[in-house]
């Protein structure tokens, strides 16, 4: 009998702290993974004309079927990001070329500190240049810093103006614009 009621006693325990969990997980929002694929699973792919990675959470979300997507950049100007919808949850896999997800999953973007991602800031223009294979922003920021007349940077990912990437290197510090594929930061 004593034996009985302790076992209960740690079974409501053990409730109350699952209950605590879940509820501690649930305020925290689930996360696209960048720079991550998910191969395998697909049972349905789209072009995504914004080329925003937004755009294939969304459509994940408002199909029954699917478990997991996986967002590929376009690989060249005028092509298309593709957005791949999953009816399985595939291991993910690293992969510069996607960001993936599982259903539920928004994008949120890392923060870093001086980059603003998905943003441009069109015009005031001092010069701009294709990045070799492998250059990311951090290339382009310290193109930005090492030039005194530039106050401001904006990089364009693979796909978004050309077959390579490219930095544009500011004069003047325009109003950002939210814009899938670019990256931008003010210098000065």
């Amino acid at each position: 009998m004593w034996k009985g009621h302790l076992s209960g006693a740690v079974m409501a325990s053990v409730v109350a702290c699952a209950a605590l969990l879940s509820l501690a997980c649930a305020s925290v929002p689930v996360r696209a993974q960048t720079a991550f694929d998910r191969p395998g699973g697909d049972y349905f792919s789209a072009p995504v004309a914004s080329g925003d990675p937004e755009d294939c959470a969304l459509l994940c979300e408002r199909d029954r079927r699917c478990r997991s997507w996986s967002f590929s950049y376009p690989d060249v100007e005028g092509g298309s990001a593709v957005c791949w919808l999953k009816n399985t949850v595939p291991t993910r896999v690293p992969g510069s070329c996607c960001i993936s997800g599982v259903r539920g999953a928004g994008v949120i973007e890392p923060r870093v500190e001086g980059v603003e991602t998905s943003i441009d800031r069109p015009g005031g223009d001092l010069r701009n240049f294709e990045l070799k294979e492998g250059d990311g922003v951090e290339a382009c920021r310290a193109a930005c810093t090492a030039d005194n007349k530039c106050r401001a940077f904006t990089y364009a990912r693979p796909g978004y103006t050309g077959r390579e990437a490219r930095c544009f290197l500011k004069k003047e510090i325009k109003p950002p614009r939210r814009k899938a594929g670019f990256t931008s930061g003010v210098v000065r």
